[in-house]
């Protein structure tokens, strides 16, 4: 091996710039994928419940227990996506994750308003949307997935 290539650097101009960002994940980052994903454990145990018992039922609830059922899997979806991309600090994720928090606010409202055990639930859902929601625009949150602020985007 010549003294020149011995000198040289092996330097790859995609390994020096990383794909994400770098350092440990933010603990509000961890604490607000694993909310996102008991949001969505529990809406796809809500399918389940519901297609194992409108599988059960007459037919008239079978259609209405299988849609109903199906629908909340395929929601469940979204935030257990979410819930991976904050993990794994992409920046698309906070979007989802933010709209699934919305989304839960209505639902515990009306969880609120029954005269029933669904108040607790919608006690408990309405606390973990909020404090979701306060995670995710946490600036150290913003600054971990590499999401700019208004008129901070890098030159081009």
């Amino acid at each position: 091996m010549s003294a020149e290539q011995k000198s040289a650097p092996d330097t790859d101009p995609a390994a020096e710039k990383p794909d994400g960002p770098v350092g440990p994940r933010p603990a509000r980052l961890t604490a607000a994928a694993a909310l996102c994903a008991l949001e969505g454990l529990a809406l796809a145990a809500g399918g389940v419940w519901m297609l194992v018992l409108g599988a059960a039922g007459d037919s008239g609830d079978r259609q209405t227990g299988i849609t109903g059922g199906v629908t909340l899997v395929v929601l469940a979806l979204l935030p257990l996506l979410a819930a991976r991309g904050l993990l794994l600090r992409r920046g698309w994720s906070r979007g989802p994750a933010v709209i699934t928090q919305i989304m839960a606010l209505p639902v515990a409202y009306s969880l609120l308003q029954a005269d029933s055990v669904a108040i607790p639930a919608g006690i408990v859902l309405a606390v973990v949307a909020i404090t979701a929601l306060v995670l995710l625009v946490n600036p150290a949150t913003t600054k971990a997935l590499g999401i700019k602020g208004p008129g901070r985007a890098e030159p081009k």
